[in-house]
């Protein structure tokens, strides 16, 4: 379970949010919404602990996340709205990175199978300064079908992704929740998750 309290954050004198509660158990998924700038980038950050809030503490299973950062870091998995991959490496390079990072091996099999879910077969050796924008997000989101993290923080993960990838994403994340994960997602537009319990948090 993840839970926030009395989270409180101020950007350049203004407060985003002010004494802002959550809690998501396993088996839910958070959707947060909001205008641009109200804040929904700076409160993934927040409970991900890249960011630090004003006021207020993040708890994983009752655990400060401040204070038990490196066992929190290895239950999650954050795909940022920049993906954070690397122009010069191909998409299959990237990947292997990625797993590499966390500390998991990832077999060449493994890694292109999930290249081939986000739709990228045949663009595996392919430097990612050569791919398109929503090509370049695929990359990143491809880490889905590799993670064993039990909870996602995932920042506007529909931007750039025609239907077909749109859809394929919703049935990994349900998939993903049905396994008992939890899920946080900030998106200008609705997710179809089928009968996944989906709880609703408007910034602003």
């Amino acid at each position: 379970m993840l839970e926030g309290r009395h989270l409180t954050s101020v950007r350049d004198g203004r407060t985003l949010f002010a004494d802002l509660d959550l809690q998501l158990e396993a088996g839910r998924v958070l959707q947060v919404e909001g205008a641009n700038g109200a804040g929904k980038t700076t409160l993934l950050r927040i409970l991900c602990g890249l960011t630090q809030p004003r006021e207020g503490t993040v708890y994983w299973w009752g655990n400060d996340i401040q204070r038990h950062r490196a066992v929190y870091h290895e239950n999650l998995l954050y795909i940022g709205h920049n993906p954070g991959i690397k122009l010069e490496l191909t998409a299959l390079e990237n990947l292997r990175f990625f797993q590499a990072m966390g500390g998991h091996d990832g077999t060449a099999a493994a890694l292109t199978e999930a290249l081939d879910r986000v739709g990228l077969y045949g663009y595996e050796d392919t430097p990612v300064r050569s791919l398109s924008a929503g090509q370049r997000r695929r990359v990143a989101l491809a880490r889905l079908w590799l993670s064993t993290a039990p909870l996602w923080v995932l920042d506007e993960p529909f931007t750039a992704i025609d239907r077909q990838g749109v859809r394929q994403l919703e049935i990994r994340l349900l998939r993903h929740v049905q396994a008992g994960g939890l899920a946080i997602i900030t998106s200008h537009q609705a997710i179809c998750l089928d009968d996944c319990p989906v709880q609703y948090l408007e910034l602003g």
